[in-house]
């Protein structure tokens, strides 16, 4: 580069000021993994091999207890990335743009870009149907990234055994598996993680965003090989729930399932099939996450790593997302930052995907928009002990007018249904964890659930600041 004499005598010190402001800016490697729930190995799960985002726990902060504000891909993943709730996104259903209902949004990585930041993204980060649409951009948000690339994959169709458990679903719902030989370069998750590679080379000196969406463990369950081997089919351990557990569920929760109940009509070895095809597809997915963190610096990068929403893996005879039950609710969600003192260290205070926007707007020195609805939890990640907030919402929709929203509590969830078929749940999370006992019709709960109805009518904002 030609600089000029006056240019060296008066704009050197800019120059040199504005290279030392690039180099201290907190790189962000934004990971998400579809249709996630906890079972990890740092969650406690002694089955499931996750070795690099163990590894990652352990030099960050894992978040216990994180919740999504719709157990829905397309509607978490707006509402996570525009920082605001889905009553004001007003998309509540997939194969929607935010632009189409808030055109004039900041999302999280357009705050990054509007502010110096290289942008970009790999794979699935706003709504992608899968497998139909990948390799596409629909429902993109262009204003949000610099580069972003929809690698394809070959998904269902890729070589190798397999089958679709249960046919009568349509591709994308359905229990499918495919397990493959060789190497994985027809997968679109491997291309995502060697192209952030490449991309995080080309960017070394420069500050960047980068998103990382993979596809799995959304079904197709496709992974090679040496992930099945992990699983034997004996060794997959079935749900256990009550005969009688749905006989307290309401009707309105069975229906916004759509179809998902009961099992899905499995018989138990092909419970244990799915279940195989699910843990190898985390395994492999996580093995992805090890190839592109090998060459993270986390002296310089803050690695935030969250699934869009849980997932049932026949807990109350269910199978996928959309409930309001813990397991689909609840997310994994582990943010590894520069010299925060909490690193290693787990947090069981309450917190929502909607805060990670204003809380990664504070480490890097941003001013989120004024109207995100989120708050931040950057002190959680210096003590990870301190009480946090009182309360997280998720909601969610189903045909025919059917709405539910639920609160939970440290110590309870409530579920309130409106629409055809209103009715109300409560549930003890510390006498009955798994959900399985329905008290909001039982004598005695009749003040608990008046406080907790009037914390749900509240919302987000009647809930105390845990930072002040």
């Amino acid at each position: 580069m030609n600089l000029s004499r006056r240019a060296v005598l008066f704009g050197a010190p800019t120059l040199l000021l504005a290279q030392k402001t690039a180099r201290e800016r907190l790189n962000v490697l934004f990971i998400a993994s579809d249709d996630l729930n906890n079972t990890l190995g740092c969650y406690g799960n002694r089955l499931v091999k996750t070795p690099h985002l163990n590894a990652l726990a352990a030099k960050g902060v894992r978040f216990d207890r994180a919740y999504c504000q719709f157990p829905l891909c397309g509607p978490s993943r707006t509402s996570m990335l525009s920082g605001m709730r889905p009553d004001t996104t007003r998309i509540h259903g997939n194969q929607i743009a935010v632009r189409d209902t808030m055109p004039n949004v900041v999302t999280l990585p357009q705050l990054f870009r509007q502010n110096g930041w290289y942008s970009a993204r790999f794979g699935k980060m706003y709504h992608m149907n899968v497998p139909g649409s990948v390799g596409t951009n629909n429902w993109d948000d262009p204003p949000s990234w610099d580069l972003a690339v929809s690698p394809p994959g070959t998904e269902d169709k890729t070589k190798g055994e397999g089958r679709n458990i249960t046919p009568k679903y349509p591709s994308g719902n359905a229990m499918e598996w495919v397990n493959f030989s060789g190497v994985d370069t027809g997968q679109a998750d491997a291309s995502s993680a060697a192209q952030t590679l490449d991309l995080m080379a080309a960017k070394r000196g420069s500050p960047w965003f980068i998103g990382l969406g993979f596809l799995r463990p959304h079904v197709p369950f496709v992974a090679p090989s040496r992930f099945y081997d992990l699983y034997p089919l004996s060794s997959m351990p079935l749900a256990q729930n009550p005969a009688n557990d749905r006989d307290d569920i309401p009707k309105a929760s069975e229906i916004t399932l759509t179809g998902r109940g009961d099992d899905m009509g499995m018989s138990e070895a092909d419970k244990r099939e799915a279940l195989r095809g699910y843990y190898a597809s985390v395994s492999y997915m996580d093995s992805l996450v090890g190839k592109v963190l090998s060459k993270v610096d986390l002296r310089k990068t803050a690695v935030v790593f969250w699934g869009d929403h849980g997932w049932h893996l026949g807990e109350h005879f269910r199978w996928q997302k959309r409930s309001l039950f813990e397991e689909s609710a609840r997310v994994p969600l582990i943010v590894a930052a520069p010299g925060r003192k909490g690193n290693g260290k787990a947090a069981r205070g309450l917190v929502e995907l909607v805060d990670v926007y204003p809380t990664l707007a504070e480490l890097a020195g941003l001013k989120p928009p004024a109207d995100t609805e989120g708050r931040s939890f950057a002190p959680l990640l210096d003590r990870p002990d301190r009480p946090w907030k009182s309360a997280a919402f998720t909601q969610v929709t189903g045909p025919g007018g059917i709405e539910g929203r639920a609160v939970r509590t440290d110590r309870w969830r409530y579920v309130r249904w409106t629409g055809p078929h209103p009715d109300e749940e409560l549930y003890d999370e510390q006498a009955d964890p798994r959900e399985f006992t329905n008290l909001a019709h039982r004598d005695g709960y009749r003040e608990r659930i008046a406080g907790l109805r009037k914390v749900l009518e509240g919302g987000w904002r009647s809930v105390p600041d845990p930072s002040r």
